[in-house]
């Protein structure tokens, strides 16, 4: 495996971060995760505009172009012979003297990886997933903005890890006011009499890109789709439930605790607004980074 770090591509085992970095000292800085389809990845401008705004809302000073970016992951995807990947872009507030000072680090550590994309059997996408409702709440606005895609992911960790000690997929985590928020990793969706709902982003949500995919193409189909405010309990009396992330896409949701819901698989609506996400695709990757 070859790995972007710092101006060079170098092999998996000589990948390495000081342990002066802040990233690994402090969780300073941020990530983007993508996928790439066929050498062509999933609306790539908007990852990178997403990634820049994190750095500028950390202060981070990170002057690279996009075509820069594009020749990198380009590289990487060759490097890696890989078509169909998943990619991480890392980039931490750098190496620098211990202490939370921004300040003591010249230059930010940038770090991209790819790996084979995970894919799911029709199976395992009809049945769905399982999510736990976690006691650990979402990190409030007030605290850190969850537009800010940090490094620092202990919150997520700990519902994940509740989720994983009650034999459930994935954490459902709600907001200090006790509303629906999202999942560990993705954004969460559910019908009720073919009505679509998501939780607004003023519930402390990252406004994830595959997200304002599905309300586009939600409009696009004629489903009415509505962002508010929910408590959990109008999630457990749904017709159907599933989650969107990058990497994953739209999967279906089939149990919330004990509760199964609508029939315990993939619903109707659900189906419909994955087969319009896999029809119109192509309008949403890049040209093919990966031609030598």
């Amino acid at each position: 495996m070859w790995i972007y770090l710092n101006d060079q591509f170098v092999e998996k085992k000589d990948a390495r971060v000081s342990v002066f970095d802040h990233g690994f000292l402090y969780g300073d800085g941020v990530y983007e995760t993508l996928r790439v389809y066929q050498g062509r990845v999933f609306l790539l401008e908007r990852h990178l505009e997403r990634l820049r705004q994190s750095c500028e809302r950390i202060s981070l000073d990170l002057s690279m172009k996009d075509e820069e970016w594009k020749s990198i992951l380009g590289e990487i995807l060759i490097r890696n012979e890989l078509e169909n990947a998943g990619l991480r872009v890392t980039i931490s507030r750098g190496e620098g003297e211990m202490g939370i000072d921004p300040r003591l680090c010249a230059r930010p550590t940038v770090v991209v990886m790819a790996k084979p994309v995970v894919t799911y059997t029709e199976q395992q996408r009809e049945q769905g997933v399982s999510l736990h409702i976690a006691s650990v709440k979402r990190n409030p606005e007030l605290a850190q903005s969850p537009q800010i895609k940090a490094i620092s992911f202990l919150n997520n960790i700990l519902a994940k890890q509740e989720a994983v000690q009650v034999g459930a997929d994935d954490a459902l985590m709600l907001n200090m006011d006790g509303y629906v928020a999202e999942c560990t990793t993705s954004n969460v969706f559910f019908v009720k009499s073919q009505l679509l709902y998501t939780p607004a982003v003023e519930c402390g949500i990252l406004q994830g890109i595959t997200r304002d995919v599905v309300l586009e193409l939600a409009a696009e189909q004629g489903v009415v789709a509505e962002e508010g405010l929910y408590p959990p309990e109008q999630l457990l009396q749904a017709d159907e439930c599933f989650i969107t992330n990058t990497g994953i896409e739209i999967m279906a949701v089939s149990r919330i605790g004990d509760c199964q819901i609508g029939q315990g698989r993939r619903g109707l609506l659900t189906e419909k607004l994955r087969k319009a996400f896999h029809d119109h695709l192509n309008r949403y990757l890049s040209p093919c980074l990966n031609e030598t």
